[in-house]
């Protein structure tokens, strides 16, 4: 069973939110990429809080049925990448959230302001 787009977005939100995610943003992809409908962005101030997010996503991710894709980059909890299909979560540690500043280079996507 796939699990919409919309729906699967507010899980990996809520998700997010249970861990305490830092500066949480979600970006509007459709129209802008191919890549995915949308972006979550947020980041953890310890490589133990971006394993906690990550893990807590990918649980209630699955408990609705969703396929998780892929996750890179866990073991080193710096950046996390977690493609949930319709759905791509940037779990960052705060130092690289501010190096890499992602949502600079998405720009041109609407962010989403209630999920």
């Amino acid at each position: 069973m796939a699990v919409a787009p919309n729906e699967l977005l507010r899980i990996a939100v809520s998700a997010a939110e249970d861990k305490k995610a830092m500066n949480l943003v979600t970006l509007d992809l459709k129209g802008v990429s191919l890549i995915a409908d949308y972006f979550v962005i947020c980041h953890g101030n310890s490589d133990t809080q971006v394993q906690a997010i990550v893990t807590e996503i990918r649980k209630q991710a699955q408990e609705a049925g969703a396929t998780i894709r892929g996750i890179e980059g866990l073991n080193s909890a710096r950046w996390v990448l977690m493609d949930l299909g319709d759905v791509v979560v940037h779990v960052f540690h705060r130092d690289e959230r501010e190096y890499y500043n992602i949502e600079r280079l998405w720009s041109d996507a609407k962010v989403v302001e209630n999920v």
